[in-house]
């Protein structure tokens, strides 16, 4: 398993998110069926969520079906849906050894229910692991997220001129988690594909032309390097008050008027 060198000071994300795309074009690739390529992609969740553990990463959220992901082939996604039930039979036991806490972020309503009882009974049965959250988005979409915690807000009784920012944050589906730090997209795309829209307004963004399958401990390195080079600005000017498009005090301002 990779891991980053000693030497290196790079700050870990607290909390990685992914959009794991390529599985489809890796396996194509190989002249293989689609639905090996989404198996290959579950290995390479297995390298990446126990990577992610080794490197003192606290929340792993992984976008593995979209909730516009249905307008593909009933056979893809019928197999999407197997193979979802087989990867949680095969590996959650042994990462719930591992300390690995399990939660699904999404519309289960919608959902077979052997498909929506498998993923509440993994969330349940490792209720008690605290080392790693990680959060599977399951029929999400962002939009959705949104418009549900707007939904719960009102049914809450949560006034108009009560809502503000803080407030809707606590009806979002993973209310139990911070906001990302690192949004990962693999397999060349440049988007984010309706996956986390409130939750990363300040996240770092990190693309790769690397497909899913060939993710493992080292490409998450990288990506980690990138992120600890970068500066958080959050809407200020930074620790180097040089931040781009950064915008003067009103002093600043009066001086240049008066100086023409």
């Amino acid at each position: 398993m990779a891991s980053l060198p000693s030497s290196s000071s790079a700050a870990i994300p607290r909390h990685v998110a992914i959009v794991m795309d390529g599985n489809g074009r890796w396996a194509r690739k190989r002249f293989m069926p689609r639905i090996l390529g989404h198996k290959a992609g579950v290995d390479s969740l297995v390298e990446v969520i126990r990577s992610a553990s080794s490197r003192g990463i606290g929340f792993l959220t992984v976008f593995a079906f979209s909730s516009e992901n249905w307008k593909r082939p009933e056979e893809e996604v019928s197999g999407l849906m197997g193979l979802l039930l087989v990867a949680l039979s095969k590996h959650l036991g042994k990462l719930k050894e591992e300390g690995v806490r399990f939660r699904v972020a999404g519309d289960l309503t919608t959902v077979s229910e052997n498909v929506r009882s498998a993923l509440l009974e993994a969330e349940a049965a490792s209720v008690d692991n605290d080392k790693l959250v990680l959060t599977v988005a399951f029929n999400y979409g962002g939009r959705w997220d949104i418009v549900q915690a707007c939904q719960r807000a009102l049914a809450a009784g949560v006034a108009p001129d009560a809502l503000d920012e803080a407030t809707l944050s606590r009806f979002m589906t993973m209310s139990y988690a911070p906001d990302p730090d690192l949004v990962i997209r693999t397999g060349g795309e440049v988007r984010l594909s309706n996956f986390l829209l409130w939750q990363s307004a300040y996240s770092e963004l990190y693309f790769t032309d690397c497909l899913w399958p060939d993710f493992d401990g080292l490409e998450l390195d990288r990506a980690i390097e990138s992120y600890a080079e970068r500066e958080r600005r959050f809407g200020d000017v930074g620790a180097s008050g040089e931040g781009e498009g950064a915008v003067g005090g009103l002093d600043d301002v009066l001086a240049e008027r008066e100086g023409h």
